[in-house]
């Protein structure tokens, strides 16, 4: 299946998750749409499970063969397992330009990335799926400094991490660090996740 191009508020409220992180979607109403949202049905291990894995490939933004992959490299790397995953979904480029301000949502982001307005130590890179490493810079072509996308994006910025640094006089930003588990996506249980590919 390729990548999601419908409504992410259905999305959000279908999960009773915020994909967007600014919880705007849930707050008229915070119930599945449709007829009978508003009456749920306890949900089986499954259904939990799946919808675990949904808030999140939905948060990213990727398709379900990107997504797999990535659990499946992150299974390579030494600590635990479901922590590995989450970092490496939020080292993407398209995540960092995202976390940066530098876009409104990870779907402008990966435009302005698939765009070729995103540079990665002074190199043009054009691949949202890209992972960055501690130490990298991501800064704005010299040309696409004056987008208005950006600008606004700026401006409306709401929420700051710790683990990337932005100058807003040179726009240029850095990946610091890999971050901790308690840094992003709090309300998310990646043993869920590690449940439902391990059935």
């Amino acid at each position: 299946m390729s990548r999601f191009t419908g409504s992410t508020w259905k999305v959000s409220r279908r999960l009773g998750y915020s994909i967007s992180e600014t919880g705007k979607e849930l707050q008229k109403r915070p119930y599945a749409p449709g007829q009978h949202g508003n009456k749920r049905a306890k949900l089986s291990d499954y259904a939990l499970q799946l919808h675990e894995k949904q808030k999140v490939r939905f948060t990213y933004g990727v398709s379900e063969k990107q997504f797999h992959k990535t659990f499946i490299e992150a299974a390579k790397l030494s600590g635990k397992h479901g922590e590995n995953f989450l970092r490496l979904l939020e080292s993407r480029l398209d995540n960092v330009v995202y976390r940066l301000g530098l876009a409104a949502t990870r779907a402008q982001a990966r435009q302005i990335v698939n765009h070729g307005h995103i540079l990665v130590d002074g190199k043009k890179v054009d691949i949202p799926s890209y992972r960055l490493q501690p130490g990298q810079k991501v800064s704005l072509k010299e040309t696409s400094k004056g987008l208005v996308i950006v600008k606004n994006a700026l401006e409306s910025r709401f929420s700051k991490v710790e683990y990337v640094d932005f100058n807003q006089d040179t726009f240029v930003g850095t990946f610091v660090r890999y971050p901790e588990r308690n840094e992003f996506l709090t309300e998310i249980n990646e043993q869920l996740i590690a449940e439902f590919y391990s059935r």
